[in-house]
């Protein structure tokens, strides 16, 4: 049974990603050791928080070499929440620099009239990337439940995989490039949407 290690940094709640990834299938591990994270057949980055915050604890574990290399080495990867953000250049919510393995920038949102910020709650998925295995047998449209203040916006449109529209802005909800998948959203809060999800997750491997 595959092992996928589920990066332990003191930035969000790993045993509701670990549930769902138990109900797909797989065998997560909690874990903050290097070793651990080379050694796993996938690797998942959750995160709920700040920006700086989550980068800093990163550094100080020295988690940001092992999932540099968890990502070049081709094995399937999966950021969720503010561990899609983590992986851009960085953040308009804080002043670190990110992990800079996607170009681009995480931005607030605009505010306009009746606009709430955060994006809270149920929204629906626009695939840009249909084929992606990810969304196999998902129905259209697929509700996933969101809760955030920041998108992140990739300098190359190409790996989107998904949008959401929030008010008049339309941003990016997923991104896909080779390996590594992240999504914005909560699979593990998002039903029955949320477990095919990460059952796609787990059968890529």
């Amino acid at each position: 049974m595959a092992t996928i290690a589920v990066v332990d940094y003191d930035m969000g709640n790993l045993h509701s990603a670990c549930k769902g990834l138990e109900k797909a299938g797989a065998t997560p591990k909690i874990t903050d050791s290097p070793q651990e994270i080379d050694r796993a057949d996938a690797v998942v980055l959750p995160g709920v928080g700040a920006f700086d915050p989550a980068v800093q604890h990163l550094r100080s574990r020295n988690l940001v070499e092992p999932i540099q290399r968890a990502i070049a080495s081709g094995k399937p990867f999966l950021g969720i929440c503010l561990g899609l953000q983590i992986l851009f250049d960085g953040s308009e919510e804080g002043k670190e620099p990110g992990l800079s393995i996607i170009p681009g920038k995480v931005r607030h949102f605009d505010s306009e009239p009746g606009l709430t910020i955060p994006h809270m709650g149920w929204n629906t998925l626009d695939f840009t990337q249909p084929n992606l295995p990810l969304w196999k047998q998902l129905s259209h449209p697929a509700w996933v439940y969101f809760v955030h203040s920041y998108y992140v916006d990739p300098i190359d449109p190409q790996v989107r995989a998904a949008t959401v529209t929030h008010g008049t802005q339309t941003i990016t909800a997923a991104i896909a490039r080779d390996n590594l998948m992240a999504v914005q959203f909560h699979p593990e809060k998002s039903s029955t949407a949320g477990l095919q999800i990460l059952a796609n997750f787990v059968e890529s491997l």
